[in-house]
Order: C-alpha cells, then structure tokens, then sequence
C-alpha cells in the first residue's frame, strides 16, 4: 500500500501542478510568453538543452523543492540519506509526470501533439516517442526510490 500511495501521489500532484501551468501559461509552454527573466548560455545549454532558464520555472523548482522537505523542517521524519532519497525519487517523478500531463491535459496539445515537431523546447533532445530526460530522469528515480527501501 506504501508504494501504491507514493505513485498515486506524484500522479495526483502532478496533474493538480500541470492544471496549474496549463492555467498560466496556456498554449505557450517553457514560460515562452510569461514577464520572465530567461538565461542562455552555456551552462544552461548544458543542463537545459535548447530551453533557457527562466526565472518562473527556476523559482517554481526552488518552492516544489522546499515543499517537499518541509516533513524534515517540521520534525514530522527524521532527515536520513533514504528519507532524502525518496524524496529526490518523488521530486524527479512529480516533474516528468507533470510535463507529460501538462500536454495531455491541455486543449492546445492533447496526447495527439505529444510529438517533437509540436514542441520546440524538447524537440532537439527527442528520443523516439518522448523526451530525453524522461529516458534519463526515470530510471534514476526508480533507483532512488528501490534504494530507499534497502
């Protein structure tokens, strides 16, 4: 049941997020049309591929991130290195599910434009049927989170 209530939970959060950003930046994905900062050079090149940084997706990240650890701040779990991996594993799961749903659930995408020539900020790290960092991001959560039940 634990396992079942972790998943269901990065799911569930990640179509409740996804709602959100559909609701923010509407057809424009990657903040495109947002009053934004937005950052490219070579370290976000790096990291980000052909996406800038912006400032809306950077301090999105920074609050998810301290959400999340807010059961170690509060005295509710103990902080422990698998207790930090498991919440790097529902970190990494919450934002490839919520990507994936933020094209599902938006009327101007749908499962029907989930393909790289609708979609310029992951076409140039496209691999078959979805994104490089899903390939990449999964299977490392997934390890995270076996990990954190050893």
């Amino acid at each position: 049941m634990e396992h079942l209530s972790f998943f269901a939970m990065v799911l569930a959060a990640g179509a409740a997020f996804a709602q959100l950003e559909i609701q923010i930046e509407g057809t424009a994905g990657w903040a495109a049309a947002l009053p934004t900062w937005r950052v490219e050079n070579r370290w976000t090149r790096l990291f980000f591929s052909a996406r800038p940084l912006t400032g809306y997706h950077f301090y999105v990240h920074v609050f998810v991130t301290l959400v999340v650890h807010l059961p170690f701040a509060l005295g509710f779990a103990a902080p422990t290195w698998k207790g930090e991996a498991r919440i790097v594993a529902w970190l990494i799961l919450f934002w490839v599910a919520e990507d994936f749903l933020w094209f599902v659930m938006n009327p101007a995408f749908g499962l029907r434009k989930f393909r790289r020539q609708h979609i310029w900020w992951h076409a140039p790290t496209w691999v078959w049927i979805m994104p490089r960092d899903y390939w990449v991001f999964t299977p490392i959560a997934a390890a995270l989170y076996l990990w954190s039940h050893r």
